[in-house]
């Protein structure tokens, strides 16, 4: 973990867990940090730490949270390195519980950084997530389990890049894929979490079918897998991964590397 992770032009590597670290535009992003080592966190079980802590990661420009009701999507050190970062964007709720710098983001709204590599800005959209069943239980502002979001970055001459955060609904990718036509890349969050005592143990997450089922949906080039290992509500992993694109006929846009290494975002 002392090795540090050095700036990219345009990659995404996967720390384990949720965590991804993505540079693009000459800024370095991080989503659902987190950085706990294994041990239990209140209901549910790490496994695993991450391939790279806070301080091989560096300072991030922005930190995205798809959700921080859940410790497997920011763990303590994590929320304590979200708290470092110039800007956290996230839902509405969440950014009202984590405080500054948190920036509570509804689906289907922006916000725009600009680019340290001179090409004008960085948008971030907004974009909806149910993180469960679609015929779930709904609360009083609509959402399954909990609020989540996922993110869509785009900017001139960059690849437009797809993270779902946890996301279980394909009419939900379809949705996103016909408002935001000509996704590059996707970093999917599969490995169908499930919780025996929410509804019935049914995937809280995409599992392996729904994640091929998304990228084919998406129509991306690029899919890089991520939340699928280091906890042990994750009921499927890398191989039943694999096996799903193999027999959807994408295995040609699954792209895996040991955690901590570097994925380009474009071909």
């Amino acid at each position: 973990m002392s090795t540090g992770l050095s700036r990219q032009q345009c990659a995404v590597t996967v720390l384990g867990g949720p965590t991804a670290v993505i540079d693009i535009g000459g800024l370095r992003i991080v989503s659902d940090p987190t950085f706990d080592e294994a041990g239990p966190q209140g209901y549910l079980t790490k496994t695993a730490g991450p391939a790279a802590d806070e301080d091989a990661v560096g300072p991030a420009d922005l930190v995205l949270v798809s959700h921080e009701a859940h410790p497997d999507n920011l763990d303590g050190r994590g929320r304590a390195f979200a708290k470092t970062a110039p800007l956290v964007l996230t839902g509405p709720r969440a950014a009202e519980r984590l405080g500054s710098p948190a920036v509570g983001l509804s689906p289907w709204t922006g916000h725009r950084l600009p680019r340290p590599d001179g090409g004008g800005d960085l948008t971030v959209l907004a974009v909806p997530a149910v993180h469960g069943p679609e015929d779930g239980e709904r609360d009083a502002d609509g959402n399954v389990n909990c609020e989540v979001i996922g993110f869509v970055l785009s900017g001139q001459g960059l690849p437009t890049v797809y993270v779902s955060g946890d996301n279980a609904s394909i009419h939900t990718v379809a949705e996103i894929s016909r408002r935001v036509p000509g996704i590059d890349a996707a970093v999917l969050h599969a490995g169908a979490a499930r919780v025996p005592a929410k509804f019935d143990g049914r995937p809280l997450s995409l599992d392996s079918r729904r994640a091929a089922a998304a990228a084919a949906v998406l129509g991306a080039e690029i899919v890089v897998p991520a939340h699928y290992d280091g906890w042990a509500h994750f009921s499927e992993g890398l191989p039943e991964i694999e096996l799903a694109f193999h027999e959807a006929g994408l295995s040609s846009l699954l792209r895996v590397a040991p955690h901590g290494t570097w994925v380009p975002l474009t071909r």
